[in-house]
């Protein structure tokens, strides 16, 4: 009978436990793709590019007005070059495409889950939740501000944990000028 009881509350504790650290469903909010901005700006040894994204599909949940979750697919077929015209435009439009970076035609979405949100201002939450490019799944942190019916982001993404190799440093040696940085930058800006 002791270890019935015993086992009833371990039960107990874990069920409730995992309840606490799972988001709640709440009303979901579509984001309007059309009024949306994912801009994207990547750093190599002589400078930068800079361009935009295009999300497929996207909602932010709340509850009572505070953020708890949200989920977003962006479509990857969509990268555009902003910085460039004419031929280098598309060469390296074309080349972001390919399996040299992000392989857009095996894997067309990329995703990003939220799994836990934390309130840190009146409007800002500090996101932790996990990004899928080219099929592999990382955790990652962000600040989001929302006001009203717009959210902005910010995220820095290390390409290196997506096996995004061309002209990284992280696999290759003696890039020198050719080195592009692991890390690129995403500026969000949405309307739901």
């Amino acid at each position: 009978m002791k270890n019935k009881i015993l086992s009833l509350v371990i039960v107990t504790v874990i069920a409730f436990t995992g309840l606490s650290f799972t988001i709640k469903d709440g009303p979901k909010k579509e984001v309007k793709i059309e009024k949306g901005k994912v801009v994207w700006k990547a750093y190599k040894v002589t400078g930068s590019h800079v361009g935009t994204i295009t999300l497929k599909e996207g909602s932010l949940i709340f509850e009572k007005d505070k953020l708890i979750g949200g989920k977003f697919t962006i479509d990857m077929t969509t990268i555009t070059n902003t910085d460039l015209e004419g031929e280098y435009k598309q060469k390296l439009e074309g080349h972001l495409k390919s399996d040299d970076f992000f392989g857009v035609k095996t894997y067309p979405t990329s995703t990003l889950m939220f799994e836990k949100v934390k309130a840190i201002g009146k409007n800002s939450y500090k996101v932790f939740g996990n990004l899928t490019i080219k099929g592999i799944t990382n955790a990652i942190n962000f600040d989001v501000s929302i006001y009203g019916k717009k959210a902005t982001a910010s995220l820095r993404v290390d390409r290196a944990k997506y096996n995004v190799r061309y002209g990284s440093t992280s696999f290759f040696d003696n890039l020198k000028d050719k080195a592009i940085y692991d890390e690129f930058d995403l500026v969000v800006d949405l309307e739901f």
